[in-house]
């Protein structure tokens, strides 16, 4: 903001006359005997870090013990920062919004790069598009608290464990949290506008028996499970090691515990060699043939793969299931569900808006 030095003093002017006039109309102005007036002499008028002048006078009025200087209502009435040395009989105002757009955010070998420049720079990057989703954001508070929606942590948990589906494993999960520079609490963070929306728009979603049906017939073997085994597995480097291993767990060694102290696989190792349920297709070929060839409970000999010498027992199986219409309905509404909101969500913040008083000013 740039400074008219002449209209800014006929404002303090004016403001003073106007101070004045509230003090003489003022039922304090009936109480003579209690008013004190004293001149301030060769004020010294700082505005904004430039002196503007040097030689103001200005009275001071005292009623009942409290001093009142107009000059300085005046410029707390215009919205400025006033203070005032007495010592140097020195008045300084200063602009609330220039003191703190121009504050420095950094200084480089002593040049100063101050927030309001900051702020133009994240502007131009990509200032649209983050005020757009901060609108959205307060859009959807709005309706929320309006709606008395709210969102728990039970609600967040649901829906991050819909997520983890998608993986095999947590730490395939977190693996990709990482990858994406989150953590568990950004992902929560960020899921919070979700489930409100929708909360909002799931009363608008309606999914029948008759809906149900349809995606099923449509979708064949879409939620059939195909057959699984669940093994742990020892890897070495040599032929000799997994021989002399394998001579240990035919003695009665503790498989684990074996695998925990000489697997050569940090992913599995850390849980006794265990590597979960996993269908065809998922693991290299030899591995895959010998673990599908055992029972229950039984160990391999020595499989060799491209990544080592390997000894596995499967612990648990599954035998492959086509799904029944019963036990798929509801997680085919979910799904329907799901995809209704995700639809309609796009259609219902789009209305809000319009109907919104919004003031956006990085639209041109």
């Amino acid at each position: 903001m740039k400074f008219n030095k002449k209209r800014s003093m006929v404002i303090l002017a004016s403001a003073l006359i106007l101070s004045t006039t509230v003090m003489v109309n003022s039922t304090y102005a009936q109480q003579a005997t209690k008013t004190l007036k004293a001149i301030y002499n060769n004020i010294k008028i700082v505005y904004n870090g430039t002196t503007i002048t040097a030689n103001t006078n200005a009275e001071a009025f005292t009623i009942d013990g409290t001093t009142y200087v107009p000059l300085r209502m005046a410029g707390e009435a215009l919205g400025k920062t006033v203070q005032w040395d007495s010592a140097n009989t020195q008045i300084t105002f200063t602009d609330k919004e220039v003191a703190t757009e121009n504050t420095a955010v950094a200084t480089v070998n002593g040049v100063v790069i101050t927030k309001d420049k900051l702020y133009n720079e994240l502007v131009t990057v990509g200032g649209a598009q983050t005020l757009d989703k901060l609108i959205t954001e307060v859009l959807v508070d709005q309706a929320a608290t309006k709606g008395n929606i709210t969102v728990t942590d039970g609600d967040l948990t649901k829906e991050i464990n819909k997520l983890k589906k998608n993986f095999s494993t947590e730490a395939e999960f977190n693996a990709a949290l990482t990858q994406s520079g989150m953590t568990l609490q950004n992902l929560k963070n960020e899921m919070n506008m979700q489930v409100k929306i929708s909360k909002l728009v799931e009363p608008k979603v309606k999914v029948t028996t008759a809906d149900i049906k349809k995606y099923f017939v449509e979708h064949p073997g879409e939620y059939d499970t195909e057959e699984e085994v669940r093994a742990s597995h020892i890897l070495v480097a040599t032929k000799e090691e997994a021989k002399s291993i394998l001579k240990e767990l035919q003695g009665g060694a503790d498989f684990a515990t074996l695998a925990t102290t000489k697997s050569l696989d940090p992913g599995s190792k850390i849980k006794g060699g265990d590597l979960d349920f996993f269908a065809r297709g998922t693991m290299v070929d030899t591995f895959e043939t010998a673990a599908f060839a055992l029972d229950k409970g039984k160990l391999s000999g020595i499989v060799e793969s491209s990544f080592g010498f390997h000894i596995i027992k499967v612990t648990d199986h599954k035998a492959a299931h086509k799904a029944t219409l019963e036990e798929t309905s509801a997680a085919i509404k979910e799904a329907l569900i799901s995809q209704q909101i995700a639809t309609l969500s796009s259609t219902w913040l789009a209305e809000l808006k319009e109907k919104s008083n919004i003031t956006n000013t990085l639209i041109r």
